[in-house]
């Protein structure tokens, strides 16, 4: 059980105590690899989501759009720390994870741009991204929907003993549900394979955690259940990839779910559509000196993983790779209007619904 307490502060800077983010645990070394595939994994979600911005704003993306920016670290931290058959369900900010657990940028582009190449088939748009080949179970409109079908996932593997994990990723205004008080006493009734993650970026659209409920210290939650619970530093990827592995390990063994924190912070607004006058511009950029992007690139620098060139061919990759998306997408044909029948229950497959 983690020991750091860390408010949230009245003005709704989530994830401060006296100004500062917590310390993170003590950090482990990881192989060359693995820092090379967090800093490629961050920085190509931070590029597919600012080009994703800057169409949005030209109306090529329309509908609601939701960006990751800011929030990489949570989901390549985590990616590193599971397996490729453990399975992800998510809200409706959801173009990062797919990104990070490998899906082809082109198909996610091409489902923002509601184009019949899409990972959904055009149906979904920005917040109902799947990717079955990749085991993610999907974006979710509703607030907190994705809680409990995150536990039948893990129910569902618990039952087929197949050893995998459900990770299962909210916000902090989802915390305020029923469905997740629910979710969390069957998941520890059960000894489910789940693990909880709260990715608490301060505010529930433009309300601050603090406006919401005294309880601010969000994984304290779980502690009620007898859950394994800890707030965790979600602007460093190594202490996510710690804590994901900790609870994935005690998930693995029967011991069943964990209850994460992920204090994060998002730069851009709620949605493309936020005017985000909810918060200073000093505490964006307060944030932004923690960016975890440029904290894994100095790392690796200064360790001599890899040097500037490397880094700048990374980029430049990563580059090409997004505005080969974009051509993609743009590229591609619209859903005719005879698939929206199809992948739904039709009456005529099943007479009953005609009675």
């Amino acid at each position: 059980m983690a020991t750091v307490k860390d408010k949230t502060s009245a003005n709704g800077a989530a994830n401060k105590s006296n100004g500062k983010v917590a310390a993170a645990p003590a950090k482990t070394q990881h192989p060359k690899e693995r820092y090379m595939y967090w800093y490629e994994s961050m920085q190509l979600q931070r590029k597919f989501e600012e080009k994703a911005g800057q169409l949005y704003g030209q109306q090529k993306i329309k509908g609601f759009c939701h960006l990751y920016i800011g929030q990489e670290a949570c989901s390549s931290g985590s990616y590193s720390a599971l397996t490729k058959d453990d399975k992800w369900i998510t809200a409706y900010r959801d173009h990062g994870i797919p990104l990070a657990l490998g899906s082809d940028p082109k198909a996610v582009m091409a489902e923002l741009y509601a184009k019949q190449t899409g990972s959904s088939k055009g149906k979904g748009g920005s917040m109902h991204i799947f990717d079955k080949s990749v085991n993610f179970i999907g974006g979710h409109g509703i607030v907190g929907a994705q809680i409990p079908m995150g536990a039948g996932i893990a129910f569902a593997e618990k039952y087929n003993k197949t050893g995998n994990v459900c990770i299962c990723f909210f916000g902090d205004g989802a915390v305020r549900q029923g469905a997740l008080h629910e979710a969390f006493n069957m998941a520890m009734l059960w000894k489910l394979p789940v693990i909880f993650v709260v990715e608490n970026n301060g505010y529930a659209m433009g309300t601050s955690v603090a406006r919401t409920s005294n309880v601010t210290e969000l994984y304290t939650i779980g502690e009620s259940y007898d859950m394994p619970s800890e707030p965790v530093d979600g602007m460093d990827v190594e202490a996510v990839h710690e804590a994901v592995s900790r609870a994935a390990e005690r998930a693995r063994a029967g011991e069943g779910p964990t209850f994460l924190e992920f204090r994060t912070y998002r730069y851009r607004g709620h949605s493309m559509s936020d005017p985000q006058k909810y918060r200073s511009k000093d505490e964006v950029e307060e944030y932004k000196q923690r960016d975890a992007i440029e904290t894994i690139k100095q790392y690796i620098l200064k360790n001599g993983l890899a040097t500037e060139a490397d880094l700048a061919a990374i980029d430049q990759k990563i580059k090409a790779t997004v505005d080969e998306a974009v051509k993609f997408a743009e590229e591609s044909p619209y859903p005719p209007a005879e698939e929206a029948f199809k992948d739904v229950y039709m009456q005529k497959d099943y007479p009953f619904l005609m009675e």
